[in-house]
């Protein structure tokens, strides 16, 4: 790999899905004591939400502190349930410097754009209108350039990642937008 280039890791769906962010601590020690090794490549941590899971402050406050205190770099989340956008949300995560993800398709409009932590930006691209098939269009990628360009002025890190694999076009549109910037 470059030496710029870093890998964004997913928590694993056991912590995510199956334990739903409650009496996760021993899965998260064992996927950071995984990640770890990656060294200087590690780069951001995504904690993506099952859609069934509404919010509840205690249990995110819970996960985001013990998460915190195994890990400080950067961590974002994306929450699917419409109960995670609203300012209370946003403030536990701006103080555990959690971004929030900016979403295409997005589960409420607020999910279009990115929230929490401002000094972390992360863009994820499900493919749309048909999630994980659609290709995106050159239009959209040159809207999207366009964002990226506003994000990296205001925030320290901007990632943005094409999670539209079923038909391969993920790597095109990375290329695409690559291109562009």
């Amino acid at each position: 790999m470059p030496d710029e280039f870093r890998f964004s890791a997913k928590i694993p769906k056991a912590i995510t899905h199956e334990q739903r962010l409650v009496a996760a601590d021993v899965l998260v020690e064992v996927f950071l004591s995984e990640v770890t090794c990656l060294g200087d490549k590690l780069g951001c941590l995504l904690v993506q939400l099952p859609p069934s899971l509404a919010y509840d402050a205690a249990n995110a406050e819970a996960f985001l502190a013990d998460l915190r205190a195994r890990h400080a770099g950067p961590v974002v989340i994306e929450p699917r349930h419409a109960s995670w956008f609203t300012e209370d949300v946003t403030a536990l995560l701006y103080a555990y410097r959690v971004g929030r993800v900016a979403a295409d398709p997005a589960c409420v409009p607020a999910a279009a754009e990115p929230g929490g932590w401002p000094e972390l930006v992360y863009v994820r691209l499900h493919g749309s209108p048909e999630i994980y098939y659609s290709n995106y269009d050159e239009p959209f990628l040159d809207r999207l350039g366009e964002r990226l360009r506003g994000y990296a002025e205001r925030a320290r890190e901007v990632w943005c990642i094409f999670d539209n694999t079923a038909l391969f076009a993920a790597t095109p549109n990375a290329l695409s937008l690559l291109a562009r910037l």
